[in-house]
């Protein structure tokens, strides 16, 4: 499917969403990294409409299940969110005792070379492959997808074990970010 035929036509929506670092860079390996992600959401929780009901952040990509409430929109949560979020792990990487960080800068300045809208970096893919969710079973397909994540990847034997996870939410346990339970 081209990117093309990902679109927001419904700006307050459900909507599956993929944040994915350029290059698949793995950037989400500090605690400080991910901390800026989880600041981000609470913030857009309370002063961006932000109805968040699924998470899950990797170490290359974030998936959301959310939706933005009026006035808002979800066109300009996901342009707010991800502009803030890369200059806030950019700085924390060119201030950070970082091991990667010139091999890392150098990839997401090589990735914004050739792009005008690009200043110095390109932290974030363009893309973010929305996906209207439209049913429960939807929903729920997409939920698991997000929440089985970590445990595909070995990180973790059981999905609520992972820390930067909603999967925590659903089973009852103490979460970073409070969602809205589906």
């Amino acid at each position: 499917m081209s990117s093309e035929n990902y679109r927001i036509i419904n700006q307050n929506a459900a909507y599956f969403l993929t944040f994915t670092v350029t290059d698949w860079i793995d950037v989400f390996t500090r605690i400080s990294y991910k901390n800026i992600i989880v600041e981000s959401l609470e913030f857009c929780q309370k002063n961006k409409g932000l109805m968040l009901y699924s998470w899950c952040l990797m170490t290359n990509h974030l998936h959301l299940i959310c939706r933005v409430e009026e006035p808002f929109r979800m066109s300009d949560f996901i342009r707010d969110f991800k502009q803030f979020t890369a200059k806030k792990v950019l700085n924390e990487i060119e201030n950070a005792a970082e091991s990667r960080k010139d091999w890392m800068l150098y990839r997401f300045e090589y990735a914004g070379k050739y792009d005008k809208r690009i200043t110095k970096y390109r932290f974030w893919q363009d893309t973010n492959h929305p996906i209207e969710l439209s049913s429960n079973k939807f929903i729920e397909q997409r939920m698991n997808y997000i929440h089985q994540n970590p445990v595909k990847v070995g990180f973790v034997e059981n999905a609520e074990d992972y820390l930067y996870s909603s999967a925590r939410n659903y089973a009852g346990l103490g979460a970073l970010i409070k969602i809205e339970i589906i």
